[in-house]
This record gives structure tokens, sequence and C-alpha cells, in this order.
């Protein structure tokens, strides 16, 4: 049974809390007060590297594919840090915040993957 992790713009949090949240990105979100986000955990470590997120924002678009498969590899590093996180997911959901503007093109849909696949690596395709 997949554990219950679901991601969520910080800028739109859903009104009840339920479960977990966890803030996954490096930096604090722009124009956002530490209160008004109630998250439980802040883990910077398991976001993509500094030098790999910078490149990856130059050409978000064309730089996907290759972004997706460099942050997995990164993660695969973070064993301790996902099976911290899928621990937690099988007492209650998780929920995890990203500040990204982009649903489609950002680190929280590849950490949610590697998380409902862990310890095998996530279908791409879906990503």
């Amino acid at each position: 049974m997949k554990p219950k992790i679901q991601i969520c713009r910080v800028y739109n949090p859903p009104k009840i809390k339920e479960g977990t949240w966890i803030l996954i990105d490096r930096l604090w979100p722009r124009g956002l007060k530490k209160e008004s986000l109630p998250c439980d955990l802040w883990l910077k470590d398991i976001t993509p590297s500094t030098p790999l997120r910078k490149w990856f924002h130059e050409d978000v678009e064309a730089r996907w594919s290759e972004f997706v498969d460099r942050y997995i590899k990164e993660l695969d590093q973070q064993t301790d840090s996902i099976e911290h996180l899928l621990k937690m997911a099988k007492h209650s959901p998780v929920t995890l915040f990203y500040a990204a503007k982009d649903p489609k093109h950002n680190h929280a849909r590849i950490l949610q993957a590697v998380l409902h696949s862990w310890p095998n690596p996530p279908d791409k395709s879906s990503l």
C-alpha cells in the first residue's frame, strides 16, 4: 500500500491541517511569514543541491528530463531522510510543501514519486 504523501504549494495550503506538514525547499518561501505556514518540519537537505537547482532554473522546460535523473541520483544518497519520511507517512498523511510556481516542473513531484516507489526508482514517464 502506498503511503499517503501529497504535495502542495505553500501559497495555497489546505484550510484544515491533516497529518504532518513538511516544507521541502532549501530557502524559506518569499513573502511568507513563518507563522502563516504551520509546518511540523523543514527538510532543507532533501531538496536539490544548490548547483543542480541553479542549473535547472536557467531553462526549466528544456532541462526537466535531465533534472529528474540528476535529482533522483541525489535522493539515492539521502536514504536516511527518505526512510524517515516514509516512517512518518505510515502513521499519518504527509504533505510536502514547495514554493515553485510551476506545478508540473518542480522537485516536489520527483520526491513524491521517489517516496511512492522506494526502494525502486520511480516511473519517470509519469513525471
